[in-house]
């Protein structure tokens, strides 16, 4: 229980961005489309620091890079509370991004000292607990920031993190972990990978105000792709990487890692645009225009489709394959995004979508790290697992970074987004869920052909 409410961090702290972006735009006198930064920023912090965390949590003292993780998101929460400026607000922003690293370094802490027979549904837990989460943690900072202001809700997560530190600093083993092998960190591949996401990044969320073909936007890209191959080539030749690749010739963890990009992102562009529908105005002809105090409570469906979904998975997964149930979810998410590019202006419509949405995601996120945990080695847990959480991470930078360029271009004089911006955001997210879904169901077909074709061979 000390693991799962550690990693409950992870949502309090990121229910501190969708849902606050209006807030931010107008008590910090920015647009809507340069609040998104908040989200953005957050997640690209996120996409560096996890790999590293998970690396990290591969050694012997993983209570300390715990703690230590969550003293530096403490530190961020109470900077953003204090910023009376967006340039300091997104340095707050940007600390507590080292929240995305803490759900690995817990899912590695339950691997080493909780009881074999309790791993696996442990693991399935925490890897839904931020999508669970959320759907707590959007009420909670929709109240707070709506008796008080945004600033509260800040103070309201520096306060539940101080929490999580004493929890962890009694509930966790304080031995260092004597069957951790003490390797050398890679220092290099954690350097380049973070090169080439934060250019990849940047890319994506400044092309729209660059210009898709300017020199800078271009040359973003190439750097990207650059730094990224020398990564990758460094990588499979360094005996202990900052990640091991070759741990993609598995076909599962290359199912799951792929499916992570696709829904993560599909899940910010659905949470971000139904937060935005929420509390725009209904001059908009959109807008459900409820305050933030009511809007939080739109995730709640969220985090009751996440519980059940992972009860679900838990009791499912001895007799169902886990690949199977991936899929399963992916359609879900799929049908969620479908219903909510065709039908958003209505509260019951967004309920139902989260409610969906929550169904899918809290499958898929259970299934993805036990996939991954029976496909590799112990001593590669945190790794390969923290690499799945990169790529989720990557993906719902894409997801704000995308949503952004499109409110970005789709803009109302009185600075909202115009209803084809929002429907095109969705429209987005649908197609892209859906092409996973596509995609892993082709994958579950031609295992399932390949496996009737061995056995009819040894028959």
């Amino acid at each position: 229980m000390g693991l799962i409410y550690a990693a409950l961090s992870t949502a309090i702290v990121s229910s501190l961005g969708m849902l606050l972006v209006p807030s931010i735009s107008r008590e910090m006198d920015v647009s809507v489309s340069a609040a998104q930064w908040m989200l953005t920023l957050n997640l690209m912090v996120g996409a560096v620091a996890t790999p590293v965390m998970g690396r990290l949590s591969d050694g012997p003292h993983k209570k300390r890079l715990l703690l230590s993780a969550l003293s530096i998101i403490l530190v961020g929460s109470m900077l953003a509370a204090t910023a009376q400026n967006f340039t300091v607000f997104l340095i707050g922003r940007g600390l507590q991004g080292l929240t995305y690293g803490i759900v690995p370094v817990t899912i590695s802490l339950a691997r080493r000292y909780l009881p074999k027979e309790h791993v696996q549904s442990s693991i399935s837990s925490l890897s839904v607990t931020v999508s669970s989460g959320l759907g707590v943690g959007y009420p909670l900072t929709g109240i707070v920031a709506g008796i008080f202001d945004f600033r509260f809700a800040f103070w309201f997560a520096a306060l539940f993190v101080v929490t999580a530190i004493i929890v962890v600093s009694r509930t966790v083993p304080a031995r260092p972990d004597g069957h951790a092998a003490l390797v050398p960190f890679d220092y290099v591949g954690a350097c380049l990978l973070g090169l080439g996401l934060g250019a990849l990044l940047l890319a994506v969320s400044e092309g729209p105000n660059w210009g898709w073909g300017s020199p800078w936007t271009i040359s973003a890209f190439i750097l990207a792709a650059c730094v990224l191959t020398t990564w990758v080539q460094a990588g499979l030749r360094t005996p202990h990487p900052l990640i091991n690749l070759r741990v993609f010739r598995n076909a599962e963890v290359l199912l799951a890692n792929c499916t992570a990009i696709g829904l993560g992102a599909a899940l910010y562009i659905g949470i971000s645009m139904s937060s935005l529908v929420a509390q725009a105005p209904s001059s908009t002809g959109y807008g459900v225009a409820l305050p933030v105090f009511w809007a939080g409570w739109v995730m709640l469906p969220l985090s009751v489709g996440s519980f059940v979904a992972n009860r679900l998975v838990r009791r499912l997964s001895h007799r169902i394959r886990l690949a199977t149930l991936l899929s399963v979810g992916a359609g879900i998410v799929a049908a969620s995004g479908i219903l909510l590019w065709f039908a958003h202006t209505e509260l019951w419509e967004i309920l139902l979508g989260m409610l969906l949405f929550g169904l899918g995601m809290g499958a898929s996120y259970a299934a993805m790290p036990a996939l991954i945990a029976r496909s590799v080695a112990a001593a590669e847990l945190g790794s390969s697992v923290s690499f799945n959480q990169v790529l989720r991470t990557v993906g719902s930078s894409f997801g704000t970074a995308v949503s952004g360029a499109v409110l970005a271009a789709n803009m109302a004089p009185d600075l909202h987004a115009t209803g084809g911006g929002i429907s095109t955001t969705f429209a987005i997210g649908a197609l892209l869920c859906t092409a996973v879904f596509v995609a892993l169901l082709l994958h579950n077909l031609m295992s399932r052909r390949l496996r009737a074709g061995e056995t009819d061979l040894v028959g």
